[in-house]
């Protein structure tokens, strides 16, 4: 009877070591997530908490703590749809060639998620140190993107926001889509990173 090659036994306990891990975590969470909701119902029953304010602050705190999470490769983003992205057909009409000289092509630097279609179709690249979203480039653009021709080097098969994406009303890019007037700060190192410093300042 053969024995499994040494690199499988070393797989082998490793996944294990993480599952053990992985449940003793999630253990821990349930706990702590139970006590929470227990003082939450006493303080709702008792008057001294409303329970609309608190789902307010509540969605509020969770969005700024996965940006957060998402910034400090922490968690793992990955969106889900309940569509293939080959049937989408939302996009937007856009003249982006002529605006290029203007935008610089912005959009293609913006932070953006991959979905469970991307992920296991292979063809695009994601960050390893960020999982799933997409991975970045040169000067923080996407890692597909071709900086001779301002093109997508993966048409075909760009994420669904990708083809989704309306630059009109995004005051990131454009402070005035109509009159062509672009946010300054894309020009800023770093952008679209920059805006939260922006904003923390």
């Amino acid at each position: 009877m053969s024995s499994q090659p040494l690199e499988d036994v070393d797989v082998l306990r490793g996944l294990l070591y993480a599952h053990n891990r992985a449940n003793s975590n999630t253990a821990a969470v349930h706990e702590a997530s139970a006590t929470l909701d227990a003082v939450v119902e006493m303080l709702v029953d008792a008057g001294l908490l409303e329970a609309g304010e608190l789902d307010d602050r509540r969605r509020t705190a969770s969005e700024r703590r996965q940006r957060e999470y998402v910034e400090r490769g922490m968690a793992v983003a990955m969106q889900e749809f309940d569509f293939s992205k080959y049937e989408f057909d939302g996009a937007a009409e856009i003249d982006c060639e002529s605006r290029l000289e203007l935008c610089g092509a912005a959009c293609c630097k913006l932070p953006l998620a991959l979905s469970r279609e991307d992920v296991e179709e292979g063809v695009l690249r994601w960050d390893l140190g960020q999982p799933y979203m997409l991975a970045r480039g040169r000067e923080g653009y996407c890692i597909h993107f071709d900086s001779c021709t301002h093109r997508c080097g993966v048409y075909e098969h760009r994420p669904t926001p990708c083809r989704g994406y309306d630059c009109r009303s995004d005051r990131r890019i454009w402070l005035d889509f109509e009159r062509r007037i672009v946010n300054p700060q894309i020009r800023e190192p770093g952008w679209p990173g920059s805006l939260q410093q922006h904003e923390r300042g």
